[in-house]
């Protein structure tokens, strides 16, 4: 049994605020569709406690949901660009209605402009959208939007609106949100256009009001965190003008009514009005998080390079950023000479800066020289002790250098503070392999199969190690302890 994706949601809800520019944000409602689609089998989680879905029945549907949804997405695995976004999201929260804070983060790798919110804190991003907002403001917009979604909690209010109508199938709401999230724009939405006229009008009033509330409530957040309001209509323009190259032909139904319109760029400018326009100095942080986008998203590392020097050859929004963007690409070209040449002209005054170390450590990676890059990384890990982007580098940089036993002691430490990081288990097993812990090979394979969705892989892997465990009964004890979560875990869908 596939966990997930093998059941049919014969009448899917259309639960899902998606942005008629091409961002989907995950709670406007729609009707029923009249064909089936896969869907999402959802865990017996309990009853909630009032009307509304509670917040930990939320949060536990949005686990399910991240577990199904990195099964079937091409996400991006980049500790410093995750590291970004939690750190700004969770700063723009700080402003918010937001009581419960346990969220987590997904990107996407897909150069649309996408990015969306589901119930239980679950908020990812599209690479696309990196590239596509030209400031910090202008994306923090988009978070705050996606967080106002998340406060005002649009997702419980709209099920509630939903029961008034028929009856909720869960599993074909989160289905739909599922498949817009992974598939995009037209194919997300294309599923889900068939709906029930006498419900439609309702519910796109219903979605209407989502919208206009989370403009308001967002576009607050984002001036109590210091941000420009004015770059909320901004944003939104150009994304109202990004639609007009789409094919209208190919556009589904939905993207032609939702209501991102003038009259709400209009409202939106109105809005801001309220407030005193900011002038805020261009984001370093932000544009080098964009240079990283932009190497991740182009064909190949020489396309990346002719990329950066043409911007540099203009003017820029960060000549240090695009600098910083070309000393990437060279490396991954196999250029490390030129990179680092190129690194010396913006590291001198910024030594500190965690970007220029871990691009500096892979230009030694680049170089044949894995040791070296162990020793900058463990240098900074002592300053910095803990962080994630610098110890995932340090813990690769070690097994490339043929310490695979010091690594995998330095991720099972990092374990404990990221036991949601898809990656850092991945890479643990493969430390593991190398350093002969098969037993720990197979356990940290489940716990990468658990966080992706497959638990019958994370079985099987559990059970392999068992067998390789002997007399030691506590290691036995601990992994049938394992096995048992993962069958109340399947329990839990078969229930639901």
């Amino acid at each position: 049994m596939k966990l997930c994706t093998e059941y049919l949601a014969k009448h899917l809800k259309r639960h899902l605020r998606y942005a008629a520019w091409g961002l989907v944000g995950l709670f406007a409602l729609s009707g029923v569709a009249t064909s089936s689609t896969e869907g999402l089998k959802i865990p017996n989680l309990g009853e909630s406690s009032t009307s509304l879905f509670s917040a930990d029945y939320e949060y536990n549907l949005g686990q399910w949901w991240l577990k199904s949804f990195r099964r079937q997405a091409p996400t991006l695995d980049d500790p410093l660009l995750s590291s970004y976004l939690e750190s700004l999201v969770f700063d723009l929260v700080t402003h918010s209605d937001l009581q419960d804070r346990r969220l987590e983060f997904v990107i996407v790798d897909n150069p649309t402009i996408n990015a969306f919110a589901v119930p239980g804190g679950i908020i990812g991003v599209h690479t696309g959208l990196f590239n596509y907002a030209q400031t910090e403001d202008e994306f923090a917009t988009v978070m705050s939007h996606e967080i106002a979604h998340l406060s005002q909690r649009h997702f419980s209010r709209g099920v509630e609106l939903a029961q008034s109508q028929s009856s909720l199938n869960i599993a074909g709401l989160l289905a739909g949100i599922l498949l817009a999230a992974t598939a995009g724009t037209d194919a997300g939405l294309a599923a889900m256009t068939a709906t029930q006229a006498a419900l439609q009008d309702d519910q796109l009033r219903h979605s209407r009001a989502n919208e206009a509330e989370a403009d308001r409530v967002g576009l607050r957040i984002l001036y109590d965190a210091g941000m420009d309001p004015y770059a909320a209509p901004a944003m939104f323009e150009r994304m109202l003008a990004s639609t007009r190259y789409s094919s209208a032909n190919r556009m589904p139904e939905f993207m032609r009514t939702h209501p991102l319109s003038e009259k709400r760029i209009a409202d939106t400018r109105n809005r801001a009005r309220q407030y005193p326009k900011r002038i805020r100095p261009v984001s370093l942080d932000y544009q080098l998080m964009r240079a990283r986008v932009g190497v991740s998203l182009a064909d190949t590392p020489e396309e990346a390079v002719a990329k950066f020097k043409d911007e540099l050859e203009g003017n820029p929004r960060s000549q240090e950023a695009a600098i910083y963007g070309l000393v990437l690409a060279l490396t991954e070209a196999g250029r490390p000479e030129e990179a680092a040449l190129a690194l010396d002209g913006i590291w001198s005054d910024r030594e500190q800066r965690i970007e220029y170390i871990l691009a500096d450590a892979e230009i030694a990676l680049a170089s044949g020289k894995p040791e070296l890059a162990a020793q900058k990384l463990q240098s900074r890990l002592q300053l910095s002790p803990g962080n994630h982007p610098l110890t995932m580098a340090y813990a690769h940089a070690l097994q490339q250098s043929q310490q695979s036993h010091l690594a995998e002691e330095v991720l099972i430490d990092q374990s404990r503070v990221k036991p949601s990081d898809p990656g850092l288990w991945y890479l643990l097993a493969e430390v593991q392999g190398l350093s002969g812990n098969i037993i720990g090979l197979h356990q940290s394979r489940a716990e990468y199969f658990i966080l992706v969705g497959n638990l019958d892989a994370a079985q099987r892997q559990l059970v392999y190690a068992l067998k390789l465990v002997g007399n030691d009964f506590t290691i036995s004890a601990q992994i049938n302890d394992r096995i048992g979560q993962i069958i109340d875990m399947r329990t839990e869908l078969d229930r639901g």
